[in-house]
């Protein structure tokens, strides 16, 4: 295998997918589409770094943004071919964190 075609595309990758949010926002379409205000509050992630993060994924292919016509107009968010194929990977890392990982309690 010719390492230098593989590293290049796996950079962009890791790049892509650690970027803050992003793997929470694919992980979260993973059960169908749905809209901005879901999405913030599955996640709490802030409206300015959602709003930045699905820009992102949308420019990649991995989510599409449909517009509804309707009054109010209705946004959604759901994973492409290209982002449904992240599903593995992503139930992946749920697995082995349901395996390894210890969540610390919260102190009140």
């Amino acid at each position: 295998m010719n390492q230098s075609a593989i590293c290049p595309r796996f950079e962009k990758a890791m790049n892509i997918l650690s970027q803050r949010w992003t793997g929470l926002i694919i992980y979260q379409l993973l059960i169908g589409p749905q809209r901005f205000c879901n999405l913030e509050s599955a996640t709490t992630i802030s409206a300015r770094v959602l709003s930045e993060r699905l820009k992102d994924l949308e420019h990649e292919g991995i989510i599409k943004r449909e517009v509804f016509p309707e009054t109010p107009v209705r946004i959604e968010y759901s994973l492409t071919k290209k982002g449904l194929a992240l599903e593995p990977i992503l139930k992946g890392i749920e697995s082995w964190s349901q395996n390894w990982l210890e969540i610390e309690p919260v102190e009140e």
